[in-house]
């Protein structure tokens, strides 16, 4: 009965092993099928900007060549507002299957988590680094009323005039610029706020303002006419769209760490694998000339990269972000 008893339990504890051996090589085997699997269906990249501008316009280009590659749609996903904390917070808690991803800017993945004091998301934790995806143009540009045709003359002129040149400030990063300018030359101008950059550039045509910091879209066009002129690009290399305008270090500006920029993530948790995949789709689509050709218009810089660069891209911004900040006197609300 004994002997009995000991086989029986030998022969449970050998199926019981079995068993676990199969479910533990099942739960390996699940992320593996999901990506041999996605896309499943179609792929939603969540935007916090609203339809129209620069950022909404190269993600629907790179989204038409992505959707033709993988064989399923990839819609984009306007969610405007609260610096991006909307649209992240609603990444970050998506189902990590491959299915929702983010085109963030620097304002959601740096802005929120350093300026507010309680940030829907971690920019580390809460998402899975896909790629970088580019960088964008600003132009420092004058009213031509300024007697200045370089970045060394504005300043003369700014010393000059102290407290009567304005700039024109739209986002953290313009504020930034500014302030950064302030900072190392020395001078002193007076800062004049605007909800958008639309504004900015009207009331700087107007001489409402002396200068400000615009994108390609808003100003290239008063540049090539004559009605603005531009004194830098920051870009580290000089832009085929204003090939004679020098870049920030070219024309004497102090360093600006922090990038302007644009990258996709998913949602913590995303299988390597699918991580993988999306970057080299993304990456494919920025190297396809028709592509290439439609966003370089736009005077967007595309840029792409690995995860793991991206990853570590994310941890240098986040000391750049922090340290601008604190120089200038921003702390979180």
């Amino acid at each position: 009965m004994i002997n009995m008893n000991i086989r029986s339990r030998i022969k449970i504890a050998t199926a019981v092993t079995k068993w676990l051996a199969l479910g533990i090589g099942l739960a390996l085997a699940a992320p593996a099928a999901m990506a041999q699997s996605w896309p499943a269906k179609p792929i939603r990249i969540v935007l916090h900007f609203p339809t129209g501008g620069s950022t909404d316009a190269v993600a629907r280009i790179l989204a038409q060549s992505m959707s033709q590659s993988l064989g399923q749609p990839v819609i984009i996903d306007n969610k405007p507002g609260a610096d991006g904390a909307i649209a992240g917070d609603f990444v970050a808690r998506a189902e990590p299957d491959g299915h929702t991803f983010f085109m963030a800017t620097n304002t959601a993945m740096m802005q929120v988590p350093l300026l507010k004091k309680s940030p829907p998301y971690d920019p580390v934790k809460s998402f899975t680094p896909v790629s970088l995806v580019g960088r964008y143009i600003y132009v420092m540009a004058i009213n031509p009323a300024v007697p200045a045709k370089d970045f060394s003359e504005f300043l003369t002129y700014v010393r000059a005039n102290p407290g009567r040149v304005g700039y024109g400030s739209y986002s953290g990063v313009t504020q930034l610029m500014h302030a950064s300018i302030k900072s190392a030359a020395k001078v002193d101008m007076t800062l004049v706020p605007y909800k958008g950059e639309g504004p900015t550039a009207v009331d700087l045509l107007g001489g409402h303002v002396q200068v400000a910091f615009l994108t390609p879209i808003s100003s290239l066009a008063h540049i090539k006419e004559g009605k603005l002129r531009a004194l830098a690009v920051l870009l580290p290399a000089r832009n085929g769209l204003l090939p004679t305008v020098p870049t920030g270090a070219e024309a004497g500006l102090p360093p600006f760490t922090p990038g302007t920029w644009a990258a996709l993530f998913g949602p913590a948790k995303l299988p390597p694998e699918i991580a993988q995949r999306m970057n080299r789709e993304l990456n494919a689509a920025m190297q396809r000339p028709d592509v290439r050709e439609k966003i370089e218009k736009l005077g967007f810089d595309l840029a792409g990269s690995t995860p793991d660069e991206m990853a570590a891209f994310v941890q240098g911004q986040l000391l750049a972000w922090g340290a601008a900040f604190r120089d200038a006197g921003m702390a979180a609300e």
